[in-house]
């Protein structure tokens, strides 16, 4: 066993023994974290890398400048809600606006297989525009290669992004404290549902739409109302669940779910109760965790209500002392409490 440092803690995770990558590396859960710790954080480490967020932030002659990058192979390229040019924009937008830094600009890497059609092509590209223009930042540069057939999966994005912070605002994954409220701005699962809908693997109809979009608008409203939130995190793969322990293991402090509270889609539900599935590792693409101090928190519901992308908002848990290893636990509809772990394979393979 080695001592974890990536996410900003100590804790002791076993070091990577598979001699090849499996599916299960690209679920955002421990299987992901293993191979990033095992991998790139061995072959990487510095102190920006260190914070184990899912932005890097720096300065440059007093500038708060904040980055991000993100890689999109979702299967189907075109699904309820969305498509994977909406998503690859949304996606770097998002992980920037975590901070609370105001994304400006964003460069777009594409991986195309030989025989693409060239009108999807179009689509996807109108898409991103799409996005760009609600985000309010700009696609300012870009690459292309094309593969030749059979060599790829009709067509792979990568996204990199660039914003700017323009207070002394700290926001990161580090900063929970006990007696603060848990805050998700709407449903949970509703993009994973979506993206199995049109796989056809639910085995019925449903009417439910990936949340997928920008979230930098909601946030900003967000910080207007409770100024002092001092985590922000969207629960793409891996669920709530996931990042929430994450969360936990960087701030070392205990996160209680009340299991009422927390919101699902009655369709996304069944969707769930069928396949087996728990709505809190069923990946979301416009969502965002706040976690923020007790005294801020009615304020901050309240102006997540009135924003379109936060109507379903709900307090969802509190934060508490770790008296141990930090974990997340949930206290049950019918009286109990269990443990929330990290997910530990691949439920939904190329979901983002």
């Amino acid at each position: 066993m080695e001592e974890n440092k990536f996410d900003n803690f100590t804790c002791p995770i076993p070091i990577i023994n598979d001699e090849k990558v499996t599916i299960g590396h690209g679920s955002g859960g421990t299987l992901s974290h293993n191979l990033i710790n095992s991998v790139f954080y061995k072959h990487f480490e510095n102190p920006i890398l260190a914070g184990g967020n899912d932005f890097a932030e720096f300065s440059s002659n007093a500038t708060r400048i904040v980055t991000s990058t993100d890689g999109h192979v979702v299967d189907p390229i075109f699904f309820p809600g969305g498509d994977i040019g909406r998503l690859a924009v949304a996606g770097t937008v998002n992980d920037i606006s975590m901070s609370g830094a105001i994304p400006q600009y964003l460069t777009a890497s594409f991986i195309i297989e030989e025989g693409f059609a060239i009108n999807e092509l179009m689509q996807i590209a109108h898409s991103m525009q799409d996005c760009a223009q609600e985000a309010g930042v700009q696609i300012v540069a870009g690459d292309t290669k094309v593969v030749e057939k059979g060599k790829a999966d009709k067509i792979f994005i990568s996204t990199a992004g660039i914003g700017f912070i323009e207070n002394n605002r700290m926001i990161n994954g580090s900063l929970a404290e006990e007696g603060d409220i848990v805050i998700i701005s709407g449903t949970m699962g509703d993009h994973g549902i979506a993206v199995l809908a049109a796989r056809n693997q639910l085995g019925f109809k449903t009417t439910v739409q990936s949340d997928v979009g920008p979230m930098n608008n909601l946030i900003q409203t967000a910080l207007s109302a409770s100024p002092h939130i001092h985590v922000m995190r969207d629960p793409t793969r891996g669920g709530v669940a996931t990042t929430l322990n994450e969360i936990a293991r960087q701030s070392r402090v205990d996160i209680i779910l009340e299991e009422q509270s927390l919101p699902v889609h009655k369709q996304v539900q069944a969707a769930c109760d069928i396949l087996g599935f728990d709505p809190l590792y069923v990946a979301n693409e416009g969502k965002v965790i706040f976690i923020t101090p007790q005294r801020e928190a009615a304020d901050l519901l309240q102006a997540l209500h009135e924003h379109q992308y936060g109507k379903s908002a709900a307090i969802i848990g509190k934060i508490e002392t770790s008296n141990g290893s930090p974990m997340v636990r949930m206290r049950t509809s019918i009286g109990g409490t269990r443990i929330v772990d990290m997910l530990s394979g691949a439920m939904l393979p190329r979901i983002c």
